[in-house]
């Protein structure tokens, strides 16, 4: 098979690659960070509904509805959150 036919891997959906308005479901977070520890405690679970509210001005920080809260996350920390979009 020659490399160049083949097509491209696909790039996971991330919490930063959601449109405003749009939503999705938690796939996976990362472990061994503290940051992401936190989200867990805060409800960021795999099969957990969230939607992009906004975007700051800039694009950072981004700030989403989880489970009926409003919840503010890095870009950095967003792009570590892989989502299926809903």
């Amino acid at each position: 098979m020659n490399p160049s036919s083949t097509p491209p891997s696909p790039t996971p959906n991330t919490l930063a690659s959601l449109n405003i308005g749009c939503s999705g479901r938690i796939v996976s977070l990362p472990f061994g960070s503290s940051p992401m520890t936190r989200l867990r405690e805060m409800g960021l679970l795999p099969g957990t509904e969230v939607r992009l509210i906004r975007r700051a001005p800039l694009g950072d920080p981004l700030e989403f509805s989880v489970r009926g809260s409003l919840l503010s996350l890095r870009q950095s920390e967003a792009e570590l959150i892989v989502v299926e979009p809903t």
